[in-house]
């Protein structure tokens, strides 16, 4: 049960007789409340009917019950965007549009490491679609709009603002998810996966996380890091990551020896084990050596490490600035292509 407080809005009326308007609101303030609203209705008419419910089978075998989430289509041929954990690793789902009609859709990839899955509908049908935004463009203060089926009530809307910018958020694999918008339009449990547009209509964010216990404190994986994601799972049915084959730990720097090498950090990524034959070990790294730079940017965590070996890395000669004793050299390493649980 909701233990409703009262309001502390007056509801005396405005003495001059004017009974249109609360004392706290003059007729020249109207317009701005109907230019909010109207800016809310026109995104969820443009995005709405491309607002979908994602239902996942339950699978027995791997003892998971089925599951439901949201999506948003983003063309007309069938692509739905939605979170990895609202797949939660199935091959294939059931999708309710917003017309009342149910379709089928199979996962064309699924990127745990930044909770976005990619789904392709199978059945032949015409569908309204929404278009991805530039999320480099947004700014705090900002009015964004959520849309989705939180606890089973569907194409809900919800509307705040932009909370935060460039906010970090650890997926299920233990990777960070870097550049996660933070918004306080409210999401509940099946939202996940629907989008978060702007007023313009554009879809800047996928919902994916809310802190329990918290209110007002929502986040949303950026526009750019999706069409990153899609292009990758379009062109090569995954999202390719590359990596060097080393086990590390962050470490703080020796003050001596930061000051001796003219550093200007104080932390780095000190090797714990090398995998035999990786490309790592073929440039000469050895364990004790303490990682500072990869490719000119700073590495000052295994955060960073993770982040900067992106795919676009992948067989390219790179330069490595570490520590080996007391000295500072550079090393060129080649990445190879993460196929599996390998390190970073």
């Amino acid at each position: 049960m909701f233990d409703f407080q009262p309001s502390l809005v007056s509801d005396e009326l405005n003495l001059s007789g004017d009974a249109s308007f609360p004392a706290e609101t003059t007729p020249n303030e109207q317009p701005l409340f109907d230019a909010y609203s109207q800016a809310v209705v026109d995104v969820v008419d443009r995005v709405g009917p491309a607002v979908v419910r994602v239902e996942t089978p339950p699978d027995r075998e791997k003892r998971q019950r089925g599951g439901t989430g949201s999506g948003v289509v983003i063309s007309p041929d069938g692509l739905v965007l939605t979170n990895s954990h609202v797949v939660q690793g199935a091959a294939t789902v059931r999708l309710a549009l917003a017309d009342t009609r149910t379709v089928k859709a199979r996962v064309l990839g699924d990127d745990p490491h930044t909770d976005l899955a990619l789904l392709r509908i199978i059945d032949d049908v015409s569908l309204p679609a929404a278009r991805l935004g530039n999320s480099k463009g947004l700014r705090r203060g900002q009015l964004v709009v959520a849309i989705g089926n939180p606890l089973g009530f569907e194409s809900t809307v919800t509307a705040g603002v932009v909370s935060a910018l460039g906010r970090s958020l650890r997926s299920s694999t233990g990777r960070l998810i870097d550049d996660v918008i933070q918004t306080d339009a409210a999401l509940n449990p099946g939202n996940s996966g629907g989008p978060l547009v702007s007023s313009r209509g554009e879809v800047i964010g996928i919902n994916t996380a809310v802190i329990a216990g918290a209110q007002g404190i929502c986040f949303a994986v950026a526009s750019n890091t999706a069409s990153h994601v899609v292009s990758e799972i379009v062109r090569h049915g995954r999202v390719r990551r590359a990596f060097i084959g080393v086990a590390g730990q962050t470490v703080p720097l020796p003050r001596r020896l930061a000051l001796a090498l003219g550093l200007g950090q104080a932390q780095g990524v000190a090797i714990a084990s090398l995998e035999a034959d990786g490309p790592a070990a073929k440039a000469g790294l050895q364990t004790g050596n303490i990682v500072l730079a990869l490719g000119g940017e700073r590495v000052t965590g295994a955060d960073d490490l993770v982040r900067l070996l992106g795919g676009d890395r992948i067989g390219i000669e790179t330069p490595l600035s570490v520590i080996a004793g007391s000295e500072l050299k550079q090393v060129m390493v080649v990445p190879a292509e993460r196929t599996g649980g390998e390190g970073k």
